[in-house]
């Protein structure tokens, strides 16, 4: 059996991830809007005999398009709003179960038409 010291236990479940990661995933973000804004300037182009509304809708994409993803890819890491913790509290055992505490006693009332009672609950009986 293993005997338990007073160490804390470290957890790094809710911790954030790298940031070379969270860069090359604004990169790839910003690679992927900048080709959409590419083929929908193309699309544009190529339908403006056709489909002019298409063709419009595909231009506006195109112009819109660049603002967002600069802003997406210049938004920075993402904001924990709480971190955890960073070490697991030893669950806390419950101690030896205790006797249940007894409630309040409720009063006992003797019933009227009981043999020997004189259906008086209200004080001693009066002498005959």
């Amino acid at each position: 059996m293993r005997k338990q010291s007073g160490t804390e236990v470290f957890r790094i479940t809710g911790a954030r991830q790298g940031l070379a990661d969270d860069v090359r995933g604004r990169q790839r973000r910003y690679i992927i809007s900048m080709s959409v804004r590419t083929v929908s300037v193309v699309l544009a182009a190529t339908l403006w005999n056709v489909e002019r509304h298409v063709a419009v809708v595909a231009l506006a994409l195109g112009v819109l398009l660049p603002y967002v993803a600069v802003v997406i890819a210049n938004a920075g890491r993402e904001n924990v709003p709480s971190l955890p913790s960073t070490f697991v509290t030893a669950p806390m055992r419950p101690a030896l179960g205790a006797a249940p505490a007894a409630g309040p006693a409720e009063p006992v009332t003797e019933p009227a038409g009981e043999p020997g009672g004189s259906g008086r609950t209200d004080g001693p009986r009066p002498a005959n």
